[in-house]
């Protein structure tokens, strides 16, 4: 996104927020609105023309307002109506920015829900978990990254896997929703997903491989290190893999602290062979 669109973003985040925080019902009313909002991103990506003009900065913003208040105003309940109306009334710098904000709205406003369920924590743990099956389970990726196949029909594929898992409501919400609309591929589209839950929480995410399962005192020392280096509080995934054969390998983002009993033997095969 260009700068135009981030402050926009931003502003439409602060309405979400008020919104979510003003609710009587708020785990009924977030979850509803969430899902109204990803209704309306589905149907202006069926409309180009309808897109173009919510996100045209050359009309009036209360033109634009005005022309979401009329297409949308009969489908949409109040809290889920106001945001589409502020979406449409900021300045985006493109029409796909306008669905890129409306898509990130409706999933804050069900992640706050699940928060005022106080099943954040428990969301991001189930959304990280099944980005990591997916990870595993390579045919089943592909299908569902594949947008030759029908959308209902990814979802459906989707929806059998959950089936039986006792997920939150919100995590099935929002992984359905993500691979509707794939942006690099399902796992990876997850894991942002959690790493979205785990920030509103005011936490990082830290996968950690390790040949065995950590101990919960174990995590917690590796939480308190990596705050150290990292200077935020972090929320750690532990992910077994025996092929490392020892130590730990720490993601954090993009960056990777290979601490593994694999390589710390490749790295001497290398200082051998080349010495």
């Amino acid at each position: 996104m260009k700068a135009a669109s981030r402050e926009a973003l931003q502003q439409l985040f602060a309405v979400v927020d008020e919104t979510s925080s003003q609710s009587t019902n708020a785990v009924e009313v977030d979850s509803q609105t969430g899902l109204e909002i990803f209704e309306v991103v589905e149907a202006i990506e069926g409309d180009r023309p309808l897109r173009v003009e919510l996100a045209n900065n050359a009309a009036p913003s209360e033109q634009r307002v005005a022309l979401a208040d009329e297409v949308f105003s009969k489908h949409l309940a109040a809290s889920a109506l106001t945001v589409v109306k502020r979406a449409v009334e900021l300045n985006w710098s493109n029409p796909r920015d306008l669905r890129v904000g409306l898509v990130a709205a409706a999933r804050r406003i069900i992640l706050r829900g699940a928060e005022n369920n106080n099943q954040l924590e428990r969301v991001e743990q189930e959304l990280f978990a099944l980005s990591r099956v997916l990870h595993r389970e390579g045919e089943l990726s592909m299908l569902l990254s594949d947008r030759r196949v029908e959308v209902s029909k990814r979802r459906s594929l989707l929806a059998r896997l959950l089936e039986g898992k006792n997920v939150t409501m919100f995590s099935e919400a929002l992984a359905l929703q993500a691979v509707g609309r794939i942006e690099k591929d399902p796992a990876s589209d997850l894991v942002a997903l959690a790493e979205q839950a785990a920030e509103l929480r005011g936490y990082r995410i830290a996968r950690v491989v390790s040949a065995g399962d950590l101990t919960s005192e174990q995590s917690a020392v590796l939480a308190e290190k990596l705050h150290s280096i990292y200077d935020h509080r972090m929320s750690i995934h532990n992910e077994v893999d025996a092929n490392i054969l020892g130590g730990v390998r720490i993601h954090v983002g993009n960056e990777v602290i290979d601490g593994s009993t694999k390589a710390k033997l490749e790295r001497m095969r290398t200082a051998l062979a080349a010495g």
